[in-house]
This record gives C-alpha cells, structure tokens and sequence, in this order.
C-alpha cells in the first residue's frame, strides 16, 4: 500500500520532533510541545483515514507520540531525581522513523535524557556533600542552621524519592523472578499433561488397531459362515424341486385323464 500524504507529513515532523527532543532545550522552548499537540491532531487523523497504515505501523507511531509527550511532562518536574525516575517508565519506539537512521532516534533520546538526568542528579549530591563535607563539625552545624530550609526540604525529598525510586526497582526485581518461577512451574505442568495426553493417545490407537483386527477375524467369520448357509438353502430347494418333479410324473401315471 502506497504511503498517504498525511502519513508522509506525519512522518516528517515526528522525525522533526525526534530532532528537537535529542537537544538541549531551555524553558524559553516551546516548538516541541506545539509540534507534539500537532502530531497528536495528525495521529487522530491517521487513524480514521481510509489509507491508514497497518495496525502494527500505527501502534508503533503511537508509542513514539506517547514518549515525546512523557518526556515533556518529565522535563516540567522540579527536581532531578523525578525526573530521572520519570524517564524510567518512558516506551520509546521501537522501529526507525526514517530509512536513514540506523536505531530508533526516540531510543537514542532516550538515553540522552537518562543520562542528562543521572548527570544533573551527580551535580547536585556532589554539591550537598561538598557542603556537607566543609569545616569541623561546630562548623558544620552552624553551616547547617544557615541553610534555608527549602533546601533542606530539597535534599530530604531527593532522598526519599531515591529510596523510592530503590525500593520500586527491588519490587520489580522480585516481580520478574516470581513471574519466571511461576512461568517455569506451569511449563513444568504443561510438560507433563502433554507427556500423559501422549501416553494415552498411544494406548488408544493400540487399542484401536486390536479393535480392528478383531473386527477383521469376525468379519472372515461371517462371511465364511453366510457362505455355507447360502449352499445349504441352494440344496434345500433343489430337493424340493426335484421332489416335486417326481410326484408330478408319478400322479400323472396313477391318475391318467379321463376320456
């Protein structure tokens, strides 16, 4: 199926916005999230189309229209650690949007803006313990006092959402290995069903071929035997026939026809 206009025009500014999401964007930005509210408005369109895509093609632009919008509401986030924690839960596409790019360019986004994330999360515990580290502890605490306490609420939320974010990765952990113990247990029971539906169809087609040989015996039998009561029958009727022939001729001689 040849490719609409709409799907090529799509096509063109979803890479556009591939483009625009893998650069180091300021908060005076705002072409991405005009440009993503388009795509949004195009996809719609696509997708009632009469020349629309395949399925596939579809759920595939869906999910690169999807992550641009993640990234955008992950940029809004105040703090790194959010941010970094929101681009955990972020799909990127998994197909190049144009023939020229060799991996997915959203993939490729999404790895920059983890690591633009992981970089701006150094920067800012490096700066907590730089000041943590500074002076004796008399000073340490004096320095504690002077520091405002939106601050301090600052690195208390960081902390938590690191803690968080830690305990989320070690739920998922233990997800995915009760997920692949279970997943081996039922293969284990599919195996074995399977194992004892074989032994059974065995059997029956043992016992189907004894079945069919019986039935072939009884069958020679029978025919055998209706056979012979067919030879008897012939016989019988010939005795009477032939008994019948004699007593005609015989009445015809002791009876002769009156004159």
């Amino acid at each position: 199926m040849a490719t609409s206009r709409l799907e090529i025009n799509f096509i063109r500014l979803l890479s556009r916005c591939e483009s625009l999401a893998s650069e180091k964007r300021n908060e005076t930005e705002w072409r991405l999230e005009k440009y993503v509210g388009a795509l949004e408005e195009m996809l719609v369109a696509l997708k009632k189309s009469p020349s629309k895509p395949t399925p596939e093609i579809l759920t595939d632009y869906n999910r690169k229209v999807d992550f641009l919008k993640g990234l955008l509401e992950a940029d809004k986030l105040p703090s790194p650690a959010e941010k970094s924690l929101a681009n955990q839960f972020l799909a990127p596409g998994r197909t190049p949007t144009i023939s020229s790019e060799r991996t997915p360019a959203s993939k490729t986004v999404h790895i920059q803006s983890k690591a633009r994330c992981a970089g701006e999360m150094r920067k800012e515990l490096m700066s907590t313990q730089a000041v943590s580290s500074s002076g004796s502890l008399d000073t340490d605490l004096r320095h504690r006092k002077s520091i405002p306490v939106d601050e301090r609420q600052s690195a208390a939320e960081l902390d938590a959402i690191l803690q968080h974010h830690h305990n989320l990765q070690e739920k998922l952990a233990d997800d995915m290995l009760n997920l692949a113990r279970n997943l081996k247990n039922n293969t284990l029971a599919a195996q074995n069903i399977i194992k004892q539906d074989n032994q059974t169809l065995t059997q029956s087609m043992r016992q189907a071929d004894m079945n069919f040989e019986k039935l072939k015996t009884e069958s020679e039998r029978l025919e055998q035997h209706a056979k012979k009561s067919v030879n008897w029958f012939l016989w019988l009727m010939l005795i009477v026939v032939s008994f019948t022939f004699i007593s005609m001729i015989l009445f015809i001689r002791l009876f002769p026809r009156l004159r």
